[in-house]
């Protein structure tokens, strides 16, 4: 197992160079410049062709992309050029609500998806099973957005118990040390920050987790009704083993190595898939900061934002595919 991880660690800096070099050219390729970005603030040539000079943006491609690419390389990200700041330090700030929203987005589909599947494998062919599976295709059709406008206006716009938008209210004191929330909570007391953080995070994180927890409820469903007609979860029955214990200790087990895979894929997709969540909610996440960056055309932090969410997406399936094989005694043999 160590040398699988080994090798897949080998291989972590060439996908990220992929990455970064898609991301180049892409933001280059696209209509628009950072320069046309702030066209409209610019009021002679003299300080256009400045701009240019300072961006970089007078060298040829090659030499842009080799400068860019030894700065990444040293651990510098550059600066944004539509805020001033770091790069890197934009990230530290935009990853933790970013990994807070993935979490809770994965509390909530392992839990509505893992209860439902379940539930639908033990009614399996009756009424209750087909509303689970219809429900569970309906939450996986429906898109991000549309969800997330339908949250926003249900509970709050009719019913206001929750907010719409944001990460903590604005008036809130909040003084970053990690920019996690709960674990700043802990480290300085300051257990009011709680509850109006969950308040703000429960929307984003219902929409995330519903609508991916229809393929697990699927997969749960689907992989439990397999297991249970296996050889040995009979002939564990036939032994006299009750129910609840061959369901924990045979079926549940087993079924489990699908379901893992399926919980890795998606966390890992949240991480870096949450952009749709984030926008509609003005979430402060590094979905948000990518998307703000393209659209202002600020390379170097629309770069930094890229590498982090592909590092993150690496990391988590790697995580996952350790987990599937430390599960499944053949694949540690194979």
């Amino acid at each position: 197992m160590l040398a699988f991880a080994l090798r897949r660690l080998l291989a972590l800096p060439l996908l990220l160079l992929a990455v970064f070099t898609l991301v180049f050219l892409a933001l280059r390729v696209l209509p628009g410049s950072a320069v046309d970005t702030l066209s409209s603030q610019l009021t002679s040539a003299h300080l256009r062709e400045q701009l240019v000079r300072e961006l970089g943006l007078d060298r040829s491609l090659p030499e842009q992309y080799a400068i860019t690419l030894g700065q990444i390389l040293q651990g510098d990200f550059g600066r944004s050029f539509l805020t001033g700041r770091e790069v890197g330090r934009m990230l530290a700030t935009a990853l933790p609500p970013t990994i807070e929203l993935a979490v809770a987005s994965l509390l909530v589909m392992v839990a509505f998806g893992l209860l439902t599947g379940l539930v639908a494998a033990a009614a399996e062919g009756s009424a209750l099973d087909w509303g689970l599976r219809g429900l569970a295709m309906v939450l996986f059709s429906v898109p991000w957005f549309w969800f997330g406008l339908l949250l926003v206006i249900v509970f709050s716009l009719w019913l206001g118990w929750l907010p719409p938008n944001g990460r903590l209210p604005a008036g809130i004191d909040y003084a970053p040390v990690t920019n996690f929330v709960l674990l700043d909570a802990a480290l300085t007391g300051r257990w009011d920050l709680v509850g109006p953080w969950l308040r703000h995070l429960t929307l984003p994180a219902l929409t995330v987790g519903l609508t991916t927890a229809g393929m697990l409820t699927r997969i749960a469903r689907d992989a439990t009704i397999a297991t249970a007609r296996l050889d040995f979860v009979r002939t564990a029955r036939m032994k006299g083993a009750g129910g609840l214990r061959v369901f924990l200790r045979h079926v549940l087990r087993n079924a489990s190595l699908g379901i893992l895979t399926i919980v890795g894929v998606q966390f890992g997709a949240m991480l870096g898939g949450s952009v749709v969540a984030e926008v509609t909610f003005g979430y402060p996440g590094i979905g948000k900061m990518l998307v703000d960056a393209v659209t202002g055309r600020d390379y170097a932090a629309a770069q930094g934002a890229a590498l982090a969410i592909a590092t993150l997406y690496i990391l988590v399936n790697l995580a996952t595919d350790l987990a599937y094989r430390a599960a499944d005694p053949r694949l540690r043999r194979a």
